[in-house]
């Protein structure tokens, strides 16, 4: 069932950026009489490029700063800030994306800047959220027995800690990413390229097989990433044999 759910997935996905023709049938009843049903002022493969690369320009800096702060606060020297780090990855949770949008334009301008840091923002707190429950459900017992074999904090931490909460950090990456996939379509109010540009001209224009046809491949692209996402969760789940719960 797994696989017959990635390869619909996939054809639908790779069907819709490579040949979005063969999707006219389905779509032209959702078409206003004697209106365009494929969406063509753009190529779907540039915006969907564009769309993913507005996400993996927030994550990647997004994933690293959540990670940094969770193992921060649970080190005995950092644990005093655990209050401030709450804040900081609760600012993104805060304020609406359409706020942060409204707020950063004066400031970075229009296109993809205001879009990344909204996607950033947004992006901080179920990361750290589900390290930091990571990192404090590893057992007292492992790393009473790392130090007893002379590993340095250093090595406790990589070599230990981190395999034990990669399940939970994975779960955290997976959500922050699907929740950034979808908001980055507001990005286009703010002529940010990307997939919201088909939804956005559908809304417009009154074209519902528009709108359609960019929310169908902007959820595609979500579920075949949760799904890649599962998998890796799985691997790292047998590799260290223990079930992760998720924190948020």
């Amino acid at each position: 069932m797994t696989a017959l759910r990635w390869i619909i997935l996939i054809g639908v996905t790779g069907g819709l950026i490579l040949f979005p023709a063969l999707f006219e049938p389905l779509l032209r009843p959702f078409a206003p009489a004697g209106g365009p049903v494929i969406y063509d002022r753009a190529s779907l493969a540039g915006l969907t490029a564009s769309h993913l690369a507005l996400v993996a320009l927030a994550m990647i800096p997004s994933t690293l700063i959540a990670l940094a702060l969770a193992i921060l606060v649970t080190r005995p020297a950092g644990a005093e800030f655990l209050p401030m780090a709450r804040t900081l990855a609760n600012v993104g949770q805060t304020f609406p994306p359409v706020a942060v949008l409204a707020l950063s334009v004066p400031l970075l301008g229009f296109g993809a800047r205001p879009t990344v840091l909204a996607l950033f923002l947004y992006g901080l707190l179920p990361i750290f959220e589900n390290a930091l429950a990571g990192l404090r459900a590893v057992p007292g017992a492992v790393l009473l027995s790392g130090k007893a074999m002379g590993m340095t904090p250093r090595r406790i931490l990589t070599q230990v800690e981190m395999p034990l909460a990669l399940p939970l950090i994975l779960e955290g990456i997976r959500i922050s990413i699907v929740i950034a996939l979808s908001t980055a379509t507001i990005g286009s109010t703010i002529a940010a390229r990307s997939l919201g540009e088909v939804i956005i001209a559908g809304l417009t224009s009154n074209n519902p097989a528009y709108v359609i046809q960019g929310g169908m491949l902007t959820g595609c692209i979500a579920v075949l990433l949760y799904d890649a996402f599962g998998l890796l969760i799985e691997i790292a789940k047998r590799r260290t044999g223990r079930e992760p719960q998720q924190a948020i």
